[in-house]
């Protein structure tokens, strides 16, 4: 395939109507996701999930929504995105009780492995939910985060990247050529990245902070051979917020995406592009996540059928992650 030809950054083609009927959404949401600890005072700490799980259930979210039960990825799942060599370095690292990951800076506690493995497998568990129509879109709550983890290097919180294994797993279990990546989170997804970059099966959108951790996600990064043009970065400065952010999303994904027409749109993300959050200096409000969200279920109308799953990356203001997921949550379900 030769490379895509992209509507300009000056496109102006209007989102359409952004309305949306109550949508039925799941919600991958396990006590186990607590059980992976990196150690006292690290941002990525069982109090998010703890954060998550009163804000669900104060705003009757666990009660309301449709129930998906996470499984654990097996071996051969994790290998859909990631080499064999990086497994077993991460089954070395686990087995000699190391305090990090070898190939970067994640922390390792006595539940990580199973708890990451827990969350590819829930991101894939939301994936069977919308193609079996069980749900029209679904919100897995889990942890560690995963799009900082390339086909072979852990790094950055992450251990296993779970959306790029979702995408797999869509390919090979429902014949899905055409998968929409889009990342939110305030840095960038450098391992999502790196494993699509070659691949037009696969479009990667990425807004973030711009120079930040992980120091990738120039916007002269747009893929490589076959892939060349499916991955648009747009890098942003700090106290970046709602115009830039948004205005990225209405003037350079909508008119792409509807283009390249996906069949399932797939979220990393990451809430520490809220304002307030200690590890980025972004200014998003709550009402900003919900308006991107209705964004991507216009896109997943028009050609997914509708399916959308989102995958929780970062976020670590805990007030802040709560009060923006809630927002996503509800703008998943049309409210």
């Amino acid at each position: 395939m030769t490379a895509m030809s992209w509507p300009s950054e000056s496109s102006t083609e209007p989102a359409a109507a952004l309305g949306a009927p109550v949508a039925r959404t799941g919600l991958v949401f396990d006590h186990a996701y607590r059980r992976h600890n990196p150690g006292p005072c690290h941002p990525e700490s069982p109090d998010r999930y703890m954060a998550l799980s009163e804000a669900l259930r104060k705003n009757a979210i666990l009660d309301s929504a449709v129930r998906i039960a996470p499984r654990m990825a097996t071996e051969d799942d994790i290998h859909l995105a990631h080499t064999r060599a990086y497994y077993r370095s991460v089954l070395h690292d686990v087995d000699r009780k190391a305090g990090t990951l070898s190939t970067g800076d994640t922390s390792l506690g006595e539940h990580t492995l199973e708890t990451a493995m827990l969350a590819a497998g829930g991101a894939m568990a939301a994936v069977d939910a919308v193609f079996h129509r069980k749900v029209d879109n679904a919100f897995a709550v889990v942890r560690p985060p995963g799009h900082h983890v390339t086909a072979s290097r852990g790094m950055g919180f992450c251990v296993f990247n779970s959306v790029a294994i979702a995408a797999r797993y869509a390919e090979k279990a429902y014949g899905v050529d055409r998968t929409l990546i889009v990342d939110w989170d305030v840095h960038h997804g450098n391992g999502t990245q790196e494993i699509f970059y070659g691949d037009p099966e696969v479009l990667f959108f990425s807004t973030h902070q711009w120079p930040w951790y992980p120091g990738t996600g120039s916007a002269d990064e747009t893929g490589d051979a076959a892939g060349r043009g499916y991955t648009i970065n747009c890098p942003l400065p700090a106290g970046a917020g709602r115009a830039d952010v948004l205005g990225a999303f209405r003037k350079r994904l909508l008119p792409v995406a509807l283009q390249y027409k996906p069949a399932l749109v797939l979220i990393s993300a990451g809430f520490d592009s809220r304002r307030g959050d200690p590890l980025g200096r972004f200014t998003l409000k709550d009402s900003d996540f919900a308006e991107m969200t209705s964004i991507l279920m216009e896109i997943a109308s028009q050609s997914a059928g509708g399916r959308v799953v989102s995958v929780l990356e970062g976020g670590y203001n805990l007030s802040g992650l709560a009060s923006a997921a809630t927002a996503h949550f509800q703008a998943l379900c049309g409210k």
